[in-house]
Formats: C-alpha cells, structure tokens, sequence
C-alpha cells in the first residue's frame, strides 16, 4: 500500500472529489421500476381475448342497432365489457397502492463516511464510488466495496446469497475460497451483524449486486398465464363456431333466395332481373369471406393463413371484389332490358342485408359476453379474499395460476426456517440432567460463562411478550436459550466484573473474557467459547459431572457427537473456563496460550424449519405438485433441511441434487434431461434461480417461485407466479406477483386449493352460459328454417343476459374453496377448458332445453305463424326458469354433492337466486309493453315453476346415484 493511498484511507473524498465521482459513476438510488400508467394499464384489461372477441360482436350489433335503431343490446354488451374491464383495473390499481405503502423504502438512513478529514454523517443516497464508510454490528452495508479493514466481522448474506453467516476479513490466508463472495467484500443490502470494519466503495447504486438483480427482477415477463392460454383457445372455439354457423347460414339463405331466384320484387314493383347484381353480390360476400379468413377458418386448417397479415388478405378480398363488380357491371350492360332498372340492385341488397343481420345476431348470440365479467369477478373476489389474510396479489390473475402450478421453487432462509438461530441441543457432559441448568457449580459456571462472554442483546418485543435478540445470532441464540431456563443473563453480566476481553475473529475462532465471578465467590475466572475443535485443543481435561477425564482421552466422544449435529447441518460451539489466581496478569491472550482450559461441553444451534412446513410441502406433493429447494447455503445444509422437510428420502442420489456452480458448467441441452429430477440446488446464485426457472418452463412446467431475499427477485419475475415475503427485501417484493404477508409456506398450498377452486368456478360458468348459448343459437338457426325468429324482444334478451352474466357470475365466482382440488393431479397445459364432462352437459341440457323449447314455438305458433303476448310471456318464463333451475346444478358441477350443500357459505348465491326470482316476477307482471308481457295467473307461475324444477330434481336424482356407486366402492 502506498503512502498516498494510506493517506487517502485518513482523509477520505474531499468535496470536489465527491462532485465528480458522482458525476462519472452516478447516484447510490436504484432505478425505480416503471410504473404503467393509468390509461395503459385499462388498457391491458381489452387484451384479454374474449374481451376482444365481444368487442367484434359489439361491433356487429351497433351495425344491426344503426339500420333498426335499437341500441338497447348493443348498449348491454358494451356494459357488459367496461363493467369486466373496469373490475379487473380497479382490483389491479388499488392493490398496486397497497403495495406501494407496503413497499416504501427509505433512502434517507444516516451513513457514517470520512471525508476532509472528518467523520460525518450522510444519507444513503448521498454516498459515491471512492467514499470510506465505517460499518459497526446493526448497520446495513450502503454500497458495494472492499473492507480495508474488519474487526471480528461477520455479516447476513441472506438477501443475497441465502446465507445468514458469513464472516469477513482482510486477511488472505483466511478467505474461504467457497464463499459465494470473495472474504473481503462486502455488498449493498447485506448487514453487519458482529464486529466492525471500514470499507472503500466501488460501486452504487444499479452498478451494486442488487442494483443488477433488481435491474433484471423488472425486466418485462412475456410469459402468458395459463388461463390465457385456456381463454385464448376458448376465443378461437367460439369465434370460429359463431362465425362458421353465422357464414353457413347465410350462403343457405343466399343461395337459395338469390342466386337460385330468377327475379325479384322490389317496393311492390313488377319483377327485375338479376344478371349483374348477382355477380356483383357473390364478389361483396367473396371479399367479406376473404378479409375475415383469420376468424372463421379452424387453427388447424389455417398455418399458412396466419402467417400473412390482415391487411394481406383485406387487400386481396379488395382486388376480388374490383374485378367480380367489374365483370358483373359488363354482364348488366350486356342485358339492355335491364339498362335503367336500379331497382334490381335494390332488391338484392334489402335481401343480403336482411340475411346478413340474421348472421351477425347468430354471432352475437354466440359469444360468451358474461365469461370476461365471470374471470374478472372470481379473481377479484379471492384477491379480496387473499387480502383478508394478510396476502396480498398485486396480479389477478396469479390468484388462478396459482391453481395450475407443477413446481414450486422456493429459498430456504426465512422460506422454509424461520431465520432466527435457536439452540437446539446442548451437550453440557458435568450437567446432572442434561439440557437443564440448576443451582450446582457447573450450571453456574455456563450460566455466567454465557451471560458474561457474549456482546449480544435481548431486548423486549411487545409480539407475543417473547424477547428479540440484538448482535451475533449464535450469542443471541444462547441468550435465549438462558432466558428459556429463567435465567437473567443481564443480571449476571452486571455483576461479574470484567477484567479483560478478547473478541471473536476468523483468525482467533474464539471468544474469551476474563472476569471476577459474583456466583462462585468472587473468583477470577477466564470463560471461553468458539468453535469446538479449537477450544477443545486449548483444554487440559473435561469435566464430566463429578468427575474429570484427560482432553485426549475423551475426544473421541466429543468429536463423534460434533459430527453428528454436522450431518445435521448444525452450527457447534464449544464451552471451557480455567480458575484464575488473583496474582495472574490480566490477559486473556496469555491465559489461553496454557492450553490448560476445562472443557465443560457443546451446543448445537440451527436455524429451525418452520412448523407448518413439513405439512404444507406434502399437501403440495400430494396434489402433485414437486417442491424443489434452491438455496445459497451449502450442501450439507440444504440436504438436512430437505430431509427435516419430507422432501429428501432414501432414493434421493447426487441426480437430485446440484451446486450452482455444477449447474453453470452444464449446457441446456444436458440440463433440459435432468432439471426435473432435481429437488435441490446449493450454493445458488441469482442468475442460476432464474434459469433454472426458464429451463423448467421449456420443459412444460408451470413454476411458482417463493423467496424474501434481493438474490430471489429475477426467478420471482421469470416465474409464472412469483411469491414474496411480508419481511423480504423491496426488491424481492416489486418483482412478485403476490407478497405473502404472513411469510408462511402453508399460505402457499391455500393459494394453490384456491386458484384451484376458481378454474373450475370458472368452467361452472362456461357450463352454464354456453348451454344458455347453444340453446339460443340453434333456435335463431333452426328458427330460420322453419319461418320464425326467436320470440324474445331486444329487452328480454337484455334481462336473460343479465341473468348468465352478471348475477350468474356472481353466483358461480363466490363459491367457496374446495380442499377437494387438493387430491387433483395439476391440469396439462395442453387441456381444453372445456373438458369432455362439460361437453356432455353442454349438450345434453342444451338439447333438451332445445326440444322443449323448439315444441313451445311449434305448438304456440300453429297455423297462424306469430304467438300471442300471453304465449310470448309464458315462453319468455319457460326460458328463464329454466337457466334459473340450471343454476343449481351448474353450482355443484364436476362434483357428485347436492346442489343445496353448502349453499349458505357461497356469499351471497341465496340473494342472486331471490333477485332472478323477483326480476322475473316484476317483468311479468308490470312489464307491459316495455317487455312484451303481460300479468299470468298464479296457476300459470306454478306450473311453469314446477315443471321447469325437473331440469334440478333430475340433476339431483343422477349425483345421489353416482354417490351412492362412489360409496359401494
């Protein structure tokens, strides 16, 4: 070192060295993530794709609407469009303000800098690449740098590394060349939680280790949600079921009335010809087709045509059409009879218009427009009811990805354990009742060694009266473990006087303090605590109860038992002391060099798992879900937790496990064939958690990654569903998709069972709806076939469609969470939304409400072609009670339980069951010509009520057979 740079460690930057050091290397502010804005982010709502199927539909119906003017549908689907999209931005807003709360940190915390000379305090945020800033045990290092100097140093890398010990020293010889980072740095984020030490910075602010992972923590993630992917497929379906019906119809219509017709009427005129307007309609209807190709042709039939754009194909049906009205004008010519008769073209257009209507309603009617309103309101209600519980969800929609999740990655540190040392044996060999202190001279002699030898805290918590600890967590464990047995550790410490210390260091491993006793008489006695091996090599013979053995003698002993809480991934201290004569120099140094110590015994002290875990990891695996802990910490460790956890057996073989530097050295390819398999990676750095997350998710995996550290936040961004901790980093929690408030594992396997339970919510609606919307679209077709509409006015199919969505929403989204789901394997990636026992259904109550109803327009209708009001009313109530009993089963659908079980636990079903009710009623009889109705008596409401019922008891009578075959089983 040179002289000048001694001086420079002295003095620090001076002022004008600070301007420009700030100007070259920037700020120590981390780059905020940007916000979406207002307006983007309801935007992003119109992205869902049904969302934009109905919008296509909203257009065809505002057309339909212009030419009749009737805007009341069109107005009611565009309701329903801004009510699904305004849920889901409210929901997404108000918790992004939650979060902020939640998440605000602090730049202003006073940091200890030298520079002109002087120590002075500044804010964080002040502190530039150059400046020297003493770090004391509590502090939270400010910048990434190198220690010029570290006293008895240890610091918590758990936010980085996982690790929650990791000592630091300036000296090389004593560098742990496995440390994640070298010995002699130290890293923004990180705390001092032992000793003291200075250090040079070299980099702030995004240029820090956690600058750059909270860099890629924000980075953008392209990876679609599993109900998208589901809703996406659902779109195509009904796009191209609507739009195929709608088009077939259409060339029946056309084909039969116009190109087969030799003329027509127009206007009570004589009869035109239809030479040119025929050429020239079959080339407007070939451009129509040609332009909107990408909607109604199939996916599987279409690869080629999804690979041009919508302007290729528009310009095409464009170019068709030029030259069809081209050679249709030519043959008009050619005809001289029919030279000035516009009215032929007239009379095709009022035709092709009028059958073109009756295809944009098939079209309207197809689609689903509660389903997005459905999707909205169920997610909001459990990202409600995930806040009740102190879990909050930033995203929606990982409330239902949650429920389709394969793998859950998630840390060890303060994941899985508690992060908080505890002691969890102690193998005191002169005790008489081992792990228990009384009032004899050994127990005496660990009481005040621990009290007096230690510079840690306990200070009282008002959370549940327990004691927090202040300083080394080993000592504060001990300390706790004291305070378990009743004993003052301060008290003591008080009272025994302290003639000499010396502190722990990575050099020395151990700790020694040279005191006059206020327990045994006041003699001076020299306490020592460090690591075992070291301070049993300082021990002339161990105290053994009433008795005392040589050192050598008994080192076996001791060192099998050390390997043991070793194979348990245990940290181990080892305790002596020496009596003093009271001529003896006080000096702790000279006095260990004796190597004549008493060895009392060790303690073994661990960061516990915490005590739901167990528990919750084998309700994930049970649901099939694999539990795979990723974990900066070391093997040994990693491996134990694991065992303690039920997620390490027997079988398990180095395949299951890898370090992070193993996993470096292999290439995608090799780890595409292994990366399921394994259920641990140690010694795990950032970059490793997220690809491992990206190689997991090629090989068709649905990860959840859960973690409170800065070293967890771009595996938590990549992840399908990222999961932070109430007490984690900032940066851990902005690139989450749910905080969970109560940092439990167990809140995990809830939020599993829950977003289960809202898919098949979800798939209850679809059930419901699309049979309402099969039942509709085969009357309006086959109605069209034999010479009626369906007889329901604008206004009825208004309160029908607010029947399946809004209250049918609510309804079928408040169901309660199922611990059922939880015996479910996760569903495939690949599967259709609409499973096979959903088309059944759909089918069979679509087509025997089809029938039914079918019948009631034959039989009403008879020879005179149009239905009286009182018949119109009484098949508008057919229909709605008919979806009003159709609820009921749509409730318990895809279970074999009754429809009235648990009926009182759905919020709210009872009151969307009497509003239907009641709705109904009022129409009915109040309606008058608003409606089309007109008051029936109370004979007519009974029957209509009691034979629609058999739509329920029939639904009733198949599940109470199918438990009672389940139960013969």
């Amino acid at each position: 070192m040179t002289a000048t740079k001694k001086d420079y460690y002295h003095i620090g930057l001076n002022d004008q060295q600070v301007n420009e050091s700030r100007e070259k290397n920037g700020t120590n502010l981390l780059t905020p993530p940007k916000r979406t804005s207002l307006w983007k982010l309801y935007l992003e709502k119109f992205e869902d794709p049904v969302v934009r199927v109905l919008l296509v539909a909203a257009m065809f119906s505002l057309m339909i609407a212009i030419i009749e003017n009737e805007y009341a549908e069109t107005i009611g689907i565009f309701f329903a469009i801004f009510l699904a999209t305004g849920i889901g931005f409210y929901f997404e807003y108000d918790a992004g303000k939650k979060f902020d709360l939640l998440n605000a940190v602090n730049e202003e915390i006073a940091v200890k800098v030298l520079r002109n000379g002087k120590i002075q305090e500044i804010p964080r945020k002040d502190i530039v690449v150059g400046d020297i800033v003493i770090l004391e045990t509590g502090e939270e290092v400010p910048a990434d740098g190198e220690l010029i100097e570290a006293i008895s140093m240890q610091i918590n890398e758990s936010n980085l590394t996982g690790e929650p010990i990791v000592e630091k020293t300036t000296d090389e010889s004593q560098f742990d060349e496995e440390a994640t980072y070298a010995s002699n740095m130290v890293m923004r984020g990180t705390t001092v939680v032992d000793g003291h030490g200075i250090m040079e910075v070299l980099r702030v602010g995004d240029a820090t280790e956690i600058g750059k992972v909270a860099k890629q923590s924000t980075e953008k993630n392209e990876e679609p949600t599993p109900l998208n992917i589901q809703l996406t497929k659902l779109a195509t379906f009904v796009g191209t079921i609507g739009f195929s019906v709608a088009l077939a119809t259409f060339l029946v219509f056309f084909v039969k009335d116009v190109l087969f017709a030799s003329s027509l009427e127009y206007e009570g005129a004589a009869q035109v010809k239809l030479i040119g307007p025929k050429i020239i309609s079959i080339a407007a209807i070939l451009g129509l087709m040609i332009a909107s190709i990408k909607m109604w042709m199939p996916h599987k039939f279409s690869e080629a045509i999804n690979r041009r754009s919508s302007w290729f194909w528009t310009l095409i049906a464009i170019f068709s059409f030029l030259i069809a009205a081209v050679a249709g004008f030519l043959a008009y010519g050619l005809d001289k009879t029919e030279l000035d008769n516009w009215q032929s073209y007239m009379a095709v257009f009022q035709l092709v218009l009028k059958y073109f209507m009756m295809a944009v309603t098939l079209i309207v009617v197809a689609v689903p427009e509660g389903l997005p309103m459905s999707v909205t309101l169920s997610l909001a209600l459990n990202m409600r009811r995930m806040l009740s519980t102190n879990n909050l969800v930033r995203k929606m929609h990982a409330c239902e990805t949650m429920g389709a999740v394969t793998v859950i990655c998630t840390d060890k540190t303060g994941t899985l354990t508690q992060n908080l040392m505890q002691v969890h044996e102690t193998k005191f060999f002169g005790l008489k009742e081992s792990g228990v202190l009384a009032n004899d001279k050994i127990s005496s002699l660990i009481k005040e060694g621990i009290s007096s030898n230690s510079t840690a805290f306990l200070e009282e918590s008002s959370e549940n009266d327990k004691p927090k600890g202040v300083g080394n967590p080993t000592e504060v464990a001990l300390l706790l473990w004291l305070n378990s047995q009743n004993v003052n550790y301060l008290e003591l410490r008080e009272d025994a006087k302290v003639y000499d210390q010396l502190t722990f260091s990575t050099e020395r491993k151990f700790m020694a303090t040279l005191v006059q006793s206020s327990l045994l008489e006041g003699k001076k006695i020299l306490y020592m605590k460090g690591a075992p091996e070291i301070v049993l090599g300082k021990c002339k013979q161990v105290i053994l109860g009433d008795k005392v053995v040589p050192a050598a003698e008994y080192r076996p002993t001791i060192e099998a038992q050390l390997l043991a809480y070793q194979n348990m991934a245990m940290r181990t201290l080892g305790f002596a002391y020496k009596i003093v004569d009271a001529s003896t120099p006080n000096d702790c140094v000279d006095l260990a060099a004796g190597n004549d110590l008493n060895f009392l015994g060790v303690v073994a002290i661990s960061d516990p798992i915490r005590l739901d875990v167990p528990a919750a990891v084998g309700k994930c695996q049970s649901a099939g879900i694999d539990v795979k802990i990723v974990t900066g910490d070391t093997p040994g460790t990693a491996k134990e937790i694991a065992r303690q956890i039920g997620l390490w057996t027997e079988k398990d073989t180095e395949r299951n496990h890898i370090t992070g530097a193993g996993f470096a050295e292999l290439s995608d390819e090799e780890l595409l064939d292994r990366v399921l398999d394994l259920k641990i990676m140690s010694r795990a750095r950032p970059t490793d958690k997220q690809r491992l997350v990206q190689l997991l998710q090629q090989k068709g995996a649905v990860v959840a990654v859960t973690g409170d550290g800065t070293n967890d936040a771009p595996a938590l961004n990549h992840a399908q569903v990222g999961l932070s901790m109430g007490t984690g980093t900032s940066v851990a929690k902005e690139a989450s998709d749910i905080t969970l408030m109560d940092d439990s594992f167990n809140s995990i396997s809830t939020a599993v069972m829950w977003g289960r339970s809202l898919y098949k919510n979800i798939q209850r609606f679809i059930v419901f709806q699309l049979t309402i919307n099969f039942v509709a679209l085969l009357i309006v077709l086959l109605g069209a076939f034999i010479g009626t509409e369906l007889p329901l006015t604008v206004t009825q199919m208004l309160w029908v469609n607010l029947i399946m969505d809004t209250f049918a929403a609510l309804a079928l989204a408040s169901i309660p969470p199922s611990d059922e789901v939880m015996k479910e394997k996760p569903r495939k990636g690949t599967d259709f939304i609409i499973s096979k026992q959903m088309r059944y259904n759909i089918l069979g109550v679509g087509g025997a409400f089809l029938v039914l109803l079918l019948g009631m327009i034959y039989h009403y209708t008879g020879n005179i072609g149009d239905m009286s009001v009182h018949n119109l009313t009484v098949f508008f109530t057919t229909f709605v009670m008919l979806q009003f009993w159709n609820l009921f089963n749509a409730r318990v659908f895809g279970t074999n339980d009754s429809a009235f079980k648990g009926i009182r636990k759905s919020y709210g079903i009872e009151l969307v069951l009497v509003l239907i009710l009641a709705g109904q009623f009022l129409i009915v009889q109040f309606g008058g010509k608003v409606f089309r109705t007109e008051p029936l008596s109370l004979s007519t409401w009974a029957a209509i009520f009691g034979l629609t019922s058999v739509v329920l008891w029939v639904g009733e009578l198949l599940r109470l057979f199918k438990r009672l075959k389940s139960n013969k089983r």
